[in-house]
């Protein structure tokens, strides 16, 4: 039974006289001890997805299930148990931790609030425990320190431990590494990679960077989602060898090499345009065929593909791979 599932969940705003249908008919689930990454470019929908799936927005459409059980008619116990086991690790460490509170106050909040900790000793000696699991040490010089005394990826690992209060089941991670600097997100990486393993938590771990997602989920799998909807969801070695949407594609081939002779002779995949739609003025059918190289008049441009399983363990929201076809290739 899957740990967190959506089941064809779909989530619209409105804007001035218009609906505009940030997540549309997403359905994924998440095993227990599973990563799975969510990756696309800005606007396609992984941080309201990720928002969904913690619980800090409603569907407008579909369910959320926990445990089999759906979220929409918990309540009491059951409701605060989802609650505490699913969190959510915010993109910016400078203003998803409260500038006033010292991190002990922080991190001894939901202690004591939910009675983890029999009084303030008890916190604290916690709230140590939580800093050297995180990697931030000496604990007891960082405990009494206010956020602005702190760097940007010390700040990360204290928004890391304080979603690490309540033993969590599920971490919603969103864009977690991204405003660290380049040299500290392989640390704060592995720091996930082992709680995830010592603590069996699962992830839903948002980027926009594939080839973070394919370091970080490399065991787990990665889902692309193009506005709105997810396009392809695969096992990550299977994804990045054998992509079968168009799009996923063109994202592997833009990924720089460290050897400089590979992204010389490395092959790219030439799209038919680099605007993306506005979600206020979506094309019809396939939202990506004014831009995929292999796109078929009278099909892509009036029907929408639905995901569907194409491989084992591999399913793909896309007319092309069931034509046989691949995606026109240049060398750069």
């Amino acid at each position: 039974m899957a740990l967190l599932e959506l089941k064809r969940v779909s989530r619209c705003f409105q804007q001035k006289r218009q609906v505009v249908r940030a997540v549309d008919q997403v359905s994924l689930a998440i095993a227990p001890r599973e990563i799975v990454c969510l990756v696309g470019e800005s606007g396609c929908g992984k941080t309201t997805t990720g928002k969904l799936a913690a619980g800090l927005l409603e569907p407008s459409e579909g369910k959320i299930l926990f445990e089999g059980k759906e979220v929409a008619h918990l309540q009491g116990a059951e409701f605060a148990r989802y609650r505490r086991a699913v969190q959510m690790v915010h993109q910016d460490p400078f203003s998803s931790l409260n500038p006033v509170r010292t991190i002990y106050q922080t991190l001894s909040a939901p202690l004591l609030y939910h009675r983890l900790a029999a009084d303030e000793r008890a916190a604290r000696r916690r709230a140590i425990e939580l800093l050297e699991l995180v990697d931030l040490t000496p604990a007891e010089e960082i405990l009494d320190k206010f956020p602005h005394q702190l760097s940007g990826g010390q700040r990360q690992r204290v928004a890391v431990a304080r979603a690490l209060t309540v033993n969590p089941q599920f971490i919603v991670a969103d864009e977690a590494v991204s405003m660290v600097d380049v040299s500290i997100r392989a640390s704060l990486l592995n720091m996930l990679l082992r709680l995830n393993r010592e603590l069996g938590v699962s992830f839903l771990f948002i980027t926009h960077d594939l080839a973070l997602a394919r370091y970080f989920a490399r065991e787990g799998r990665i889902g692309v989602m193009y506005t709105g909807r997810l396009v392809e969801l695969a096992r990550t070695p299977n994804l990045i060898r054998q992509p079968q949407h168009p799009y996923t594609a063109a994202l592997i081939s833009a990924i720089p090499e460290a050897d400089p002779r590979i992204t010389r002779t490395k092959e790219r995949i030439r799209l038919r345009s680099d605007d993306v739609p506005r979600l206020t003025d979506l094309p019809p059918g396939c939202h990506f065929h004014p831009r995929c190289p292999v796109w078929v008049e009278g099909k892509c441009d009036r029907m929408q593909p639905a995901l569907e399983p194409l491989l084992p363990d591999h399913a793909v929201a896309c007319h092309a791979p069931l034509d046989g076809r691949a995606p026109e290739r240049t060398e750069v």
